[in-house]
């Protein structure tokens, strides 16, 4: 049996392990359903809609934002969340591509 040479670069596996799991949670999803829905919404009417506890909103928005998901924009004291959708779809391809779709 011939051996093949694996070889990773680091960095960029690190980055998508990250992207996928965020993107690996029901929760996360679905607070992404709901801002894919809205285009740009605040985290109250986020955690207020999907009746979850502000914190536990906080701490998925958090991993989605570190991942690059998400993108924030404070507007005076409400903090406005939208896609990222060039990343979501580089990981939407690299799914399908890796599941030979």
């Amino acid at each position: 049996m011939r051996k093949t040479k694996v070889t990773f670069n680091n960095e960029k596996l690190s980055v998508s392990s990250e992207i996928m799991r965020a993107l690996a949670h029901p929760l996360r999803l679905r607070i992404l359903a709901f801002i894919d829905k809205h285009e740009t919404i605040n985290v109250n009417k986020i955690y207020n809609s999907l009746k979850i506890e502000q914190s536990i909103t906080s701490q998925h928005l958090r991993i989605l934002r570190l991942a690059g998901v998400v993108n924030q924009k404070k507007e005076g004291k409400y903090v406005h969340y939208s896609i990222s959708y060039p990343l979501v779809q580089k990981a939407v391809k690299a799914i399908n591509n890796y599941l030979g779709k």
